[in-house]
């Protein structure tokens, strides 16, 4: 098993998967962390001598913007310079989003690159994180209570059921759309109204509405059919699901809602992060050990 990691470049999700690291035992040296030196416990130093000293490297999500690393807290520009390349050569790379990576520097080994942002269980986690900020948004934006509102929340996937059943705890009146007969039979045992997604034009006004699905789903038609002072929640990634054009017209508060572990729950997500990469690497030492 490994010793030691670099956590190289990142926001406070990547500080707190370092401490996390930390807390395991494992020698930990941050890298593209100039802004916090004078307030943290963890070494910090270059990202080249992170990435020297270290078995491990963790890079951030996503891990690089345009030809530097993502390193938002760091007094510099990150370069993937052939001496950081060579510093990270022959060891493994956990990364977000690598495919990003592996096309900003062609000189990395791509089969030593690890994407922990693709592992189911780092999506199921990170589903509870939105979940909860988005909720937090609706608490601040939305003028009345959780509790009673009309919630419509849009697709079921990970992030949908978790924000359905939290709503409901909540004792919010929800609906949930979805496209799969299936998914529609769930629902429907969870004690929760369900629709089609291509009906959800005929339903009633809501007061909150939640989309999680990266389509064009709540277009002109379906927003001037919402409740007054009623807001939308777009939780997609880019472009989105929501004609936040249309919002804008029609007066109604529209929120793309992106990356939202992050921005609520920090350390949490920067848990999620070191978990998903101490499973990565228990794996990895599994299939390396003779039957």
């Amino acid at each position: 098993m490994y010793n030691s990691v670099a956590v190289i470049g990142g926001d406070k999700r990547q500080l707190y998967c370092a401490k996390a690291f930390l807390n395991d035992g494992m020698k930990v040296t941050l890298g593209g962390f100039d802004k916090l030196i004078s307030d943290c416990e963890i070494e910090i130093t270059s990202a080249f001598e992170a990435a020297l000293c270290s078995e491990v490297i963790v890079l951030p999500l996503p891990c690089v913007k345009g030809a530097f690393l993502n390193a938002p807290l760091s007094n510099e520009n990150i370069e993937l310079s052939d001496e950081l390349v060579c510093a990270m050569k022959g060891k493994k790379i956990f990364c977000g989003m690598k495919d990003k990576l592996i096309n900003a520097c062609d000189k990395i080994n791509p089969q030593l690159i690890y994407d922990y942002s693709q592992r189911e269980e780092f999506a199921v986690h990170n589903a509870v994180a939105t979940a909860e900020g988005a909720i937090e948004i609706a608490m601040r934006e939305f003028e009345g209570t959780i509790s009673h509102s009309r919630c419509l929340v849009c697709g079921y996937g990970r992030i949908g059921k978790v924000l359905a059943d939290r709503l409901s705890a909540l004792n919010a009146d929800v609906t949930v759309s979805a496209r799969k007969l299936s998914d529609l039979a769930f629902i429907s045992t969870k004690q929760l109204s369900a629709v089609s997604t291509n009906k959800l034009y005929t339903l009633s006004p809501f007061d909150i509405i939640f989309n999680t699905v990266p389509a064009p789903i709540i277009d002109s038609r379906i927003l001037s059919h919402i409740g007054k002072n009623a807001i939308v929640i777009d939780l997609a990634s880019l472009p989105g699901g929501v004609d936040f054009e249309s919002a804008s017209r029609l007066n109604i508060c529209a929120i793309h809602a992106l990356s939202l572990p992050g921005k609520c729950a920090p350390k949490t997500a920067g848990e999620i992060i070191k978990n998903t990469i101490t499973n990565m690497l228990e794996e990895d030492d599994r299939c390396q050990k003779p039957a």
